[in-house]
């Protein structure tokens, strides 16, 4: 069974493939992904990797392991929450309910 991971205090030069080969070291990764952002095209110094096998191992060995010059954390990836927000959806301007973007 295949396990997310979330990284965290990336820097922010990490690129996806730098992430395979890290972890790649512990078992199969299936995808690596730096998060980045929208509106600047930035990394957001996260990511996510999936791992085939070998995750346990990749966050015992990886977490708080220092990787281009930081820290790393690691732990198993949460589900997403809901963003929206509770009380029915009103919230920002006009009422229209959500964080959407057009």
């Amino acid at each position: 069974m295949s396990k997310k991971l979330y990284v965290g205090n990336l820097a922010f030069g990490t690129t996806d493939a730098d992430l395979s080969e890290l972890f790649g070291q512990y078992g199969r990764v299936v995808s690596a992904q730096v998060v980045m952002d929208r509106d600047t095209g930035r990394s957001r110094g996260f990511a996510f990797v999936e791992m085939g096998e070998g995750g346990d191992a990749a966050i015992q060995a990886t977490n708080q392991a220092e990787f281009q010059g930081r820290n790393l954390t690691v732990n198993e990836a949460k589900p997403r929450e809901d963003r929206r927000g509770g009380g029915g959806g009103g919230g920002g301007y006009g009422g229209g309910g959500g964080s959407r973007r057009y």
